[in-house]
Order: C-alpha cells, then structure tokens, then sequence
C-alpha cells in the first residue's frame, strides 16, 4: 500500500532529523547546556586524558619552547608506583579515613536532618550552625583545631591524664583519624541539607500509618526515613567517598604535610609532592590514574550495595 502525498510532505527530510539528532528534542536547552559540556571537557577531560598520557612517558617539565623526547615507557610508571612503599601507605592512609569518615558523615547527617525535619525548636539557628564549618574557609578551620588538638590545647587540658601522649597531631596512630572527624565535622552542614531535602519528599502519611500500627520512633526511622532517602543515601556515600579520597588540604596544614613521618599522607598530597616539588609528573600521573580506578570502583561498589539493600 503506497503512502498518499499528507503522508510524504509530513515526513521530516533527513536532514532535519540529523539536526534533530545532534540538537535533541529541546534545542534551546542543549544551547544552555553547551558551555557546561565545555568547562567539562576543558576542566576534566582533557586534563584527564592528558595525565593518562604522561603516566606511559618518561615525562618531565621542560622550559617553554623547549622540545625533549619523552620516550614511551609502558606500563613502568604504574610498576614503580605500586612497588613504592610510600605510595602504598598513602592509600591505607585514606582507607582509615574513609573507615571512619564515611559512616560518620551518613549516620550523623541522616540523624540530625531527621531532627531538624521533626520539627526540633530553634531549627532554623542549628541549620546555619551547621552549614557554616562548610562555608568556613578551611585555614580559619585548621587554625583553630591545631590550638584545640595540640599538645597544650583546650582537648587535653579537659582530658588530663587522659590525654595521648604524643599529642593527637603528631601521634603515628591518631593523626588521621583526627582529620577524618575534622572532616566530618566541616563537611557534615552540607549533607544534612542534603538529606532535609529528602526528607520533604517522605510521604508523612507513611509516618502516621506507621504509628498506628504501633511502631515506635525509633522503628519508624529504620523502616521509614532510611528506605525513603536511600537515593540519597546513595549521593551522599559517592560524594563522601569522592571528598575522602580527594584529601589534600587538611593533612598538609594539620600535620605539615602528611606527618608525622608520612602516617597522614594521602595520594592527592603525594602527587603534588611528586610532581611539582620533585619534578616527576610522570609517577605522579601514574598516581592519578590508579586514584581515579579505585575511587571509581568504590563509587560503583557502594552505589550496588545501597540499591541491593
């Protein structure tokens, strides 16, 4: 059966449908998004494809103009990487603090959104109390906590004989749990207000069904407001995660640079340290890389997890 004449004038022309194709169904928003899929690619994809580059050269700096074979070497970069204590020491240090300031940062932030959601007085007042460590700039943060956590500060004048000794910041075993609570404590404003979000979208109904079938506060958070921001959850576990492994600024002011004798180095730290204060880029590139495999691996693994459950 042959199509009528409507049928072939309404049909768009190829070309019109490759231009539909690239532009997609609403022009004007692909138009807007166009200089954020730049500042991406000019921000994160080139350089990321770039160090992935010099992690299989024998790179280094060069003054301008200057042109120098950098020979193709393989996979050695990544052989002397994982064979270098001191880059494996690094990653258990972020291990431990991951340990720690994850489940940290999602318990603590589900809680207190979850008081702040019920309604707690002065709600208002312990939101901005929260969110402002967040705002804060870290050197003013830092700043007070070296007073707070050293050998003669506030923490072990109430501790007394209590207090470690050596003092928190130069203690091999307490330097990184102190900076994954420090952390947690910066970084904590910004996921309860992600989670105050959620919140808004749990059907109240869901609550008040709950209570009258006699579930008390306690089973109404566990069976109520956790599955009802698992989605959440989920965010807050990736961009936790993500910040974690990331740490650069608070061991190099807290401990000077990842001490006492590299027991809160991190990889970030390391590759700064490699690649611009000793001139290796390309060990340095090659840490990049491995940090990019394992924070995206563990952004998958908890992602799976928190849907499976």
């Amino acid at each position: 059966m042959t199509a009528g004449p409507d049928a072939r004038r309404r049909a768009p022309a190829p070309a019109r449908r490759g231009r539909r194709r690239w532009w997609g169904g609403q022009p004007v928003g692909t138009l807007l998004a166009a200089p954020y899929l730049v500042f991406v690619l000019v921000v994160f994809a080139y350089p990321l494809g770039f160090a992935g580059y010099m992690s299989v050269h024998d790179y280094f700096f060069t003054a301008p103009g200057v042109e120098v074979p950098k020979p193709f070497v393989g996979l050695d970069n990544f052989v002397a990487v994982l064979t270098d204590p001191q880059v494996l020491r690094s990653f258990r240090n972020t291990a431990v603090f991951l340990v720690i300031n994850v489940p940290l940062t999602v318990v603590l932030a589900l809680v207190l959104a979850s008081a702040l959601n019920a309604g707690v007085r002065w709600a208002a007042a312990y939101r901005v109390a929260y969110y402002v460590p967040y705002l804060t700039a870290s050197v003013s943060l830092v700043g007070v906590w070296l007073l707070l956590f050293s050998s003669n500060g506030l923490v072990n004048a109430v501790l007394g004989p209590l207090a470690p000794d050596p003092s928190w910041l130069v203690n091999k075993g307490l330097a990184m749990p102190t900076i994954a609570l420090f952390v947690t404590w910066k970084q904590l404003g910004f996921y309860v207000l992600l989670y105050l979000a959620a919140l808004q979208n749990v059907p109240r109904e869901l609550h008040e069904s709950a209570e009258t079938d006699g579930a008390s506060g306690f089973q109404r958070f566990l069976n109520v407001t956790v599955p009802g921001v698992r989605t959440t959850t989920t965010l807050v576990l990736i961009l936790a995660i993500i910040t974690g492994t990331n740490l650069f600024t608070e061991p190099y002011l807290l401990t000077s640079g990842g001490g006492p004798d590299g027991a809160s180095v991190t990889p970030v730290l390391l590759i700064y340290q490699r690649g611009i204060q000793q001139q290796n880029p390309d060990t340095a590139a090659a840490i990049g890389m491995l940090l990019v495999v394992v924070v995206g691996l563990l952004s998958l693994t908890a992602n799976r997890l928190n849907r499976e459950r």
